[in-house]
């Protein structure tokens, strides 16, 4: 069975860091880009950032560019969130994705969603 397993959500305050892991299983995911979304409460899921898994290349959204960073562990088929100067605005659920055809940016193209976990920024 194919899973992705989030974990390191929480609550932090404002101007805090959180890293977010994202354990896959089930089989490997190295032809895969790998990524993170997002959803607020009230709010539609949105794309956060997300590494292509030839080149490396990563792709994140304005709203978190220079503030968060994407790596992945093809060894230990894992992908990782590090967010740094955590806003108000980042409180979500952060879902882990994997997507086998595209670059991992867009909802309709990916093949596997985590169950998310909770990050929460007091202000």
């Amino acid at each position: 069975q194919v899973q992705l397993y989030e974990s390191g959500g929480g609550l932090v305050q404002a101007g805090g860091s959180l890293k977010l892991s994202c354990a896959a299983s089930g089989r490997s995911f190295n032809m895969y880009a790998m990524g993170w979304f997002r959803q607020a409460p009230g709010k539609e899921r949105e794309f956060v950032g997300s590494m292509d898994s030839y080149s490396g290349r990563t792709d994140y959204a304005d709203s978190v560019k220079g503030r968060f960073t994407i790596s992945r562990d093809k060894t230990k088929n894992s992908v990782y969130l590090q967010m740094n100067s955590l806003k108000p605005e980042d409180t979500a659920v952060y879902t882990c994705v994997a997507d086998r055809d595209g670059n991992g940016q867009y909802s309709v193209l990916i093949d596997y969603w985590g169950q998310g976990t909770q990050v929460t920024v007091s202000s």
